[in-house]
């Protein structure tokens, strides 16, 4: 019996969160979860898969926001999806500049590193992007579903399925999960 668990890997700006356009997120102000986000979540955590935030916030390399300002993102992040029974059981983020690291998207080292953490099996796992960057670096771990939120960037590489918004991530992903 395998004891690995299957886990859905969620982008944050553009897919948890509702992109700030060319812009960051520096603060929780400017956060917003995107529709149907936290109902998906819950139905990943109820199928019995683990749920993980992989995310380049190169703004704190920028100096555009500390780190402590990331972390309190996430903290509240956290906090408020733990009050709606939803919550990420990891958080990888690249905070790093583009091109000086090797764990920055489409690199596998985030899911990899998540995967290592809490034993988790990519072969039965999705991933839920909205960039191209987000789709390679699960083509790059070996994940064989991913799912696309259509948004800004217009895609090139192929994505599973690909979705207009994150209102209808929940049905898919009801269609799409099975029990761990």
């Amino acid at each position: 019996m395998n004891s690995l668990r299957p886990a859905v890997f969620f982008d944050r700006d553009g897919v948890v969160n509702v992109s700030p356009g060319k812009g960051y997120v520096l603060n929780w102000e400017g956060f917003a979860f995107s529709p149907g986000v936290i109902e998906a979540l819950r139905l990943c955590r109820q199928a019995g898969y683990a749920t993980v935030l992989v995310t380049s916030q190169q703004g704190v390399g920028k100096g555009l926001m500390a780190q402590a300002d990331l972390d309190d993102i996430h903290h509240r992040m956290q906090s408020e999806l733990a009050a709606r029974g939803a919550v990420f059981d990891r958080i990888e983020a690249c905070t790093h500049l583009a091109g000086t690291c090797s764990c920055r998207k489409p690199s596998p080292e985030m899911i990899h590193a998540a995967s290592a953490a809490l034993g988790l099996d990519l072969n039965r796992s999705l991933l839920v992007g909205d960039h191209d960057r987000d789709i390679l670096m699960a083509q790059n771990a070996g994940i064989p579903e991913t799912i696309r939120i259509l948004g800004e960037h217009p895609p090139t590489v192929a994505a599973t399925h690909t979705l207009a918004s994150t209102t209808e991530l929940p049905e898919l992903l009801t269609r799409r999960l099975r029990p761990a």
